[in-house]
């Protein structure tokens, strides 16, 4: 349980780690402006605090008197959010410029100071501890203003930013009457982030636009809560295609990271969001699996509850999923979380051909250029956008199509996803 003192440790410690930022990043900033006026200096320097100090008044204001009730779906913890990242993300890339010059500087001490002792006279006006110099500063600032720059674009227009990523596979076991079988896969929606109606609705538009067979949703309807969709149900309701729209669940869709009054008040927040996957007209599937059929061929569709590595919930069921599967069938299974193929389906004795998950959002944050990819989300996920095989199994990491923490997006852009099955 989170108690009082919880929060005030947690507070203090995060006021103490954003202060010790700020103080060093104003080493760099005196050195930046060390030769201008001293008005021009009072006016920047004061700016500069009074920026970060009203960031601390919004943290203790947020810890003390925001209820935590709506989670990160909360308009004031989306502002929060948006507002450190877009402060503290940048002083980190500063910070790098500073920790390099001031490691250079501490290896100069070293044999400076030798020399001083042992030639006292001629040393004498040599520098024992060299300052910080300018243009190392500057650049540092140069360089911070990229990200500061992406921040900024990510919160405000790179969050509807929609990618349509399509990609082809072929299976030698794909009956030949699901030969060109159109995907198109939506992940992540996230609808507590939402801010934009007309947005979204692009991007059902686009969606519904690639004119593919059938729909997969592959988790995370929501933040925390159920009622969160309810503003998009007129939104996400026109997701239509030929063979209908086929969903599960994600980690969030269980209300496990808010606090409920009771137990019964969680379980009837879950059955809400059952019923809404209806009322969209998805087909929820919970560690269950249905035949496919088409022009008298068929493969089998599973669809697994969430189960992730890493402290996630795992509700999901393989074994309960494959119930009543034919052993040499084409399998398509849905699962939110990428790491459960890793665990338990890529070298699983009953062969699943193609898993489609999400989960990572690619960090919302990263470098996309051809075939490189960077982002933060590599360094806890070692499959986390795009397409993997492995065994001659396949899974795809959709990137998601909304946000969550962070209220933006950059570099790794929302995505809709489109695969065409082939008959090899």
């Amino acid at each position: 349980m989170i108690t009082a003192a919880k929060i005030y440790g947690w507070l203090f410690g995060i006021l103490v780690v954003f202060v010790l930022i700020d103080l060093y990043v104003f080493t760099g900033l005196r050195a930046s402006f060390r030769s201008s006026s001293k008005k021009t200096r009072r006016l920047i320097f004061s700016l500069y605090w009074f920026i970060n100090a009203v960031c601390f008044l919004l943290i203790i204001y947020t810890a003390l008197f925001q209820s935590p009730k709506a989670g990160l779906a909360g308009g004031w913890f989306k502002f929060m959010a948006g507002l450190l990242f877009i402060s503290y993300i940048p002083k980190l890339f500063y910070i790098i410029f500073l920790l390099l010059e001031d490691s250079y500087r501490l290896l100069r001490f070293i044999p400076v100071g030798i020399y001083k002792l042992v030639k006292k006279d001629e040393a004498s006006k040599v520098e024992l501890f060299q300052s910080r110099r300018k243009f190392i500063a500057n650049t540092g600032a140069i360089v911070a203003a990229i990200p500061f720059t992406g921040m900024l674009y990510g919160v405000t227009k790179g969050k509807y930013n929609f990618k349509i990523h399509k990609a082809e596979i072929a299976f030698k076991e794909l009956p030949k009457q699901f030969d060109g079988l159109k995907i198109t896969q939506i992940s992540d929606i996230h609808s507590g982030s939402f801010d934009d109606k007309a947005a979204v609705q692009h991007a059902v538009d686009m969606a519904n636009a690639q004119l593919s067979d059938i729909i997969f949703f592959t988790g995370d309807l929501v933040n925390n809560r159920s009622d969160e969709m309810e503003p998009w149900m007129d939104v996400f309701n026109k997701l239509k295609a030929p063979m209908g729209v086929y969903s599960t669940l994600g980690n969030h869709d269980y209300g496990d990271y808010v606090q409920w009054p009771s137990p019964g008040a969680k379980q009837a927040n879950m059955e809400k969001l059952y019923a809404i996957h209806k009322q969209l007209g998805y087909k929820l599937l919970r560690n269950e699996n249905l035949k496919l059929e088409r022009n008298g061929g068929h493969i089998e569709l599973l669809g697994l509850e969430n189960w992730g590595r890493g402290g996630f919930s795992k509700y999901g069921d393989l074994k309960k999923t494959l119930e009543g599967t034919e052993t040499d069938s084409f399998k398509l299974l849905l699962s939110h979380d990428p790491t459960h193929w890793e665990e338990q389906v890529m070298n699983h004795p009953i062969k699943i051909h193609l898993t489609l998950a999400g989960h990572t959002h690619g960090a919302q944050f990263g470098v996309e250029i051809g075939d490189v990819k960077i982002s933060p989300a590599q360094l806890r996920y070692k499959r986390w956008a795009g397409l993997y095989s492995e065994n001659d199994r396949y899974l795809y990491v959709n990137r998601g199509l909304g946000f969550i923490g962070f209220p933006g997006r950059v570099g790794i852009w929302p995505e809709i996803t489109v695969l065409t099955l082939r008959t090899a």
